[in-house]
């Protein structure tokens, strides 16, 4: 059993006399640490107060000083000011351990881009504040920027203003190199897109928890792998009392952090307020009042920070952790003592050593841990093994070369324990490496990832981070051992859907994971992928379309996926008055989705091909600048990868050049390894499925005669999912559609169904299908233009050219008529069996066996994270992606 505390932050709860070690504040992932220990920013704003003699808004030193021993006494550890703070205020933080995120105040009200002297004076003040403060130790970070108001936005335009804040950025990071940096946004500018930022801020007054949580886990996506702070969240007691004041912000603060913020900032810590050269007499938002008399709120902030993130008394569910691992000694201590670190009550570790032949069992056995040792089976079976032999009634999966937030666990039980969720991921994040290729491998595509339906339900979530309630995890059979290092993960997702569950996302549950770190390395892991691929499309057809691709229903969340066929676009509201504007992606035309695919490089072969054939007939070398084109679109998605890679800022010029390089080899490695896997294990666009038969492609009916009555989508869905068992691909028809099913065994032809079912009475009914072959738009311009081509080089005398590509020409007709032939014969057979004997859950699974319902579970009734709604729309909008890739493994590659 595991189950250690982990280190605090100096200024927590409970600590009154500690003071600030002077560590350095970082962002580690989705939280941020000092000296290594985990950093819960708690936190009230200071200010804006009346300018004392000295101009400055914080007061008199006296005050301050009684302010922030009151401050650290009420479990507070962080203050954020909205004015650079002088020197005598960061002492005396320092002395009450607490630490200060500083604004850097500017003129953000108005259209500041259009005066080049003031952008370079609101420059020159930044690196003077941050100049003015940077190595003190109460130093918690800097805000360069506090909501500049959505109509300044949509004046200037949203790219020029992300560049003026990465300018600012850059000028805070010139003066305090060390300094975490951040800006401050809020819902009407959320569509901002700062991925530079060392972490993300937002002002949020929700006062409906569901509709706090759910806009929590929106922003949780878009701050991606960086840590999220709330910096501000609060109410005015003047217009609501002050009970519903301290009600409201204790939940708010509790919501927070069971969302897996960072931090949260009460706004604010007294109701005395100058703004703009006048005080503000009509909003009471503070802790205390004018005169620093507590107000019921400052005891409900108290109680909920202490409590921070969860509850001590809350009861938890049993975990086993099972960690897999084959020949993974060389990282295996490091998620095991990562693992020693987890604070949670009820957990347990299995390690399933799976035929090491290192000495990964020793390193095991020297953590106390339930070992279990076998002969060689792969990952899934080992996998399995670990769920047999699991106490917990949640089995969480982590890989051995991964470890976890020591808060791991609670976020991923809390997702459990307020879903009926039959599996829970949260994000892997790649650590900072020293190797140059593993921090380039990083930012490159291909690397395990979660994808999701909205903010908090998930269509995949990877296998390095994953948890199941166990009697979900069995009741579908568990992983298919036929997936012996990767896509197991995929499948198991796909057959929980299949059965009626759902899947959970949780931006908290956070684990630490490995890159490869040669390039050697990098490609077996993608060829391995590209298996798995090949084996996910065999299994499961009809998530793969005829070019092989698989079609992604949500969002593929992806660190490497810069460049790819997606188009930004934000929702302003009209004239801009949304209170909420979020930007979501679209899908870009389907010729660049393909450039962005392993399959171009076989369309770069092809035109490659086209113009050799050039040297023996000399107008087909009109191909070479086609070629060209699609060798620069290579080039194209490499350079974009290259220049949106997130690296360190310290990290000096030139390197950072030779970083970005390697970078954008590795999107070309990528795809190219991925195709030769795909092709290896018999994934091409030439493959071919289905029982084998053959009936001559032509326009004909079916009819099948039934004794009993059943609905006609019944009859429907039996008819799929009987072709579905004999390994036809089958794609169901959309909703202005005049067809109900196309059918296909390859990638050039195949056959769409209608069917109507006609009522005779006393419950009989007739079913007919009518079948039409199909070719594909491009298929059928492709052997048109060989054709034409066929012949201008028979008349120019190039007998040679002439056969080849009729050669080509008669190649795709004959694939066409023959895989029409074999879908049609499929769809005859398929509506013979249709009748009264065949059952409705016959054909459930891809091979045909009847999978079992969803068991019931009761659920802890606690409310359910929801879309929010904000004047009659939804604030998550997602569209459908095809771009990337879910698979991942555990330990070394096979």
């Amino acid at each position: 059993m595991l189950s250690n505390k982990i280190p605090c932050a100096p200024g927590g709860p409970g600590t009154s006399a500690t003071r600030a070690s002077g560590g350095r504040p970082e962002a580690s992932g989705k939280f941020l640490s000092v000296d290594g220990a985990k950093f819960y920013a708690r936190g009230v704003t200071y200010g804006t107060f009346a300018p004392g003699p000295d101009g400055g808004q914080l007061g008199s030193p006296e005050e301050a000083e009684h302010d922030l021993a009151a401050m650290s006494a009420n479990g507070i550890n962080t203050v954020r000011t909205y004015t650079v703070p002088p020197g005598w205020f960061l002492d005396a933080c320092a002395r009450h351990a607490l630490r200060v995120l500083i604004g850097l105040p500017w003129e953000q009200h108005v259209a500041f881009l259009d005066d080049r002297r003031r952008t370079r004076s609101i420059e020159r003040r930044v690196r003077e504040g941050v100049a003015s403060c940077a190595g003190h130790p109460a130093v918690l970070g800097y805000a360069v920027g506090n909501e500049i108001p959505a109509s300044i936005v949509r004046w200037h335009g949203r790219r020029r203003v992300e560049r003026f804040i990465k300018r600012l950025y850059r000028a805070a990071k010139a003066a305090h190199p060390e300094g975490l940096v951040t800006y401050v946004n809020f819902p009407t500018t959320e569509y901002l897109r700062l991925p530079f930022l060392d972490f993300v801020c937002f002002n949020v007054y929700l006062e409906s928890d569901e509709r706090l949580e759910a806009y929590l886990a929106r922003l949780q996506n878009v701050a991606g792998d960086r840590p999220l702070v709330l910096a501000e969240i609060g109410l005015d007691s003047r217009r609501n009392g002050l009970e519903e004041q301290a009600d409201t912000l204790a939940r708010q603060i509790r919501t927070a952090f069971a969302a897996g913020c960072a931090g949260a900032v009460a706004f604010a810590w007294t109701d005395r307020w100058h703004r703009g050269g006048h005080e503000v007499e009509d909003w009471d938002f503070g802790l205390t009042d004018r005169d620093r008399r507590p107000k019921p709120a400052r005891d409900a902030v108290r109680r909920a920070f202490a409590e921070a993130p969860f509850p001590s008394d809350e009861r938890w569910p049993q975990v086993s952790v099972v960690v897999c691992t084959h020949d993974g000694a060389a990282t295996l201590n490091k998620c095991l003592s990562g693992l020693a670190r987890v604070h949670y009550p009820h957990f347990e570790v299995v390690v399933v050593d799976d035929g090491s032949t290192d000495d990964s069992h020793q390193v095991a056995a020297a953590y106390g841990v339930r070992l279990i040792r076998t002969e060689n089976r792969g990952l899934s079976a080992a996998r399995n093994t670990g769920a047999e032999a699991a106490c917990g009634e949640i089995v969480a999966y982590l890989d051995d070369d991964a470890w976890p937030d020591p808060h791991w666990l609670h976020y991923i039980a809390k997702a459990f324990m307020t879903t009926d969720h039959a599996g829970v991921g949260g994000p892997n994040i790649p650590p900072e490496e020293p190797g140059a290729v593993a921090q380039c491998v990083a930012n490159a595509p291909g690397g395990p990832i979660h994808v999701l339906l909205s903010d908090t339900v998930a269509e995949h979530i990877p296998g390095c981070n994953m948890a199941y309630r166990r009697d979900a995890l069995l009741a579908v059979g568990g992983f298919d051992p036929q997936f012996r290092v990767a896509g197991d993960d995929v499948d198991l997702c796909w057959k929980l859907q299949e059965a009626g569950e759902t899947l959970g996302y949780h931006a908290g549950a956070m684990v630490w994971h490995h890159r490869r770190g040669t390039l050697r390395r990098f490609w077996r892991q993608q060829r391995g992928y590209g298996k798995a691929e090949a084996l996910l499309e065999r299994k499961w057809p009809q998530k793969y379309n005829g070019a092989g691709h698989l079609t992604w229903a949500g969002r593929v969340y992806n660190r490497g996926a810069s460049g790819g066929p997606h188009r930004w676009r934000v929702y302003y509201g009209v004239w801009g008055t949304g209170a909420f504007q979020p930007g979501f992606e679209t899908a870009r035309a389907s010729l660049p989705a393909v450039a962005h695919s392993p399959e171009w490089f076989l369309v770069v072969g092809a035109l490659g091909g086209a113009s050799g054939l050039g040297l023996l007939w000399p107008p087909l070398l009109a191909a070479g600048p086609l070629l060209i084109l699609s060798l620069l679109a290579v080039v194209w998605r490499a350079a974009a990868g290259a220049v949106n890679s997130e690296l360190a800022p310290e990290e000096p010029a030139r390197r950072r050049w030779s970083l970005r390089l390697l970078t954008g080899l590795l999107y070309v490695v990528q795809p190219a390894a991925r195709l030769t896997g795909r092709i290896g294990a018999g994934l091409a666009p030439w493959r071919r499925s289905g029982p084998g038969g053959f009936a001559l492609p032509r326009r004909r009916e079916e009819s099948a005669w039934h004794e009993s009555w059943r609905a006609p989508e019944e009859r429907l869905r039996s008819l799929e999912r009987s072709l579905r068992a004999v390994g036809t691909k089958v794609r169901r028809a959309g909703p202005f559609d005049h067809w109900d099913l196309e059918v296909a065994t390859g990638a050039v032809g195949s056959v769409r169904v209608c069917t109507a079912v006609e009522e005779h009475g006393s419950g009989r009914q007739l079913t007919r299908c009518l079948t039409y072959p199909r070719v594909s738009r491009l298929v059928a311009l492709t052997v048109a233009g060989l054709g034409g081509l066929v012949v201008a080089a028979a008349l120019d005398g190039a007998p040679i050219v002439s056969a080849v590509l009729m050669g080509l020409a008669l190649t795709l007709v004959v694939a066409g008529v023959r895989e029409g032939g074999e879908a049609t014969a499929a769809v005859a057979d398929a509506v013979d069996r249709v009748d009264d004997g065949a059952s409705a859950e016959a054909f459930d699974s891809p091979f045909g066996e009847t999978a079992p319902p969803p068991p019931q579970r009761e659920v802890i009734p606690l409310p359910v994270a929801i879309t929010p709604r904000v004047a009659g729309r939804a604030v998550t909008v997602h569209q459908r992606s095809n771009a990337g890739s879910a698979l991942s493994t555990a330990g070394e590659d096979e």
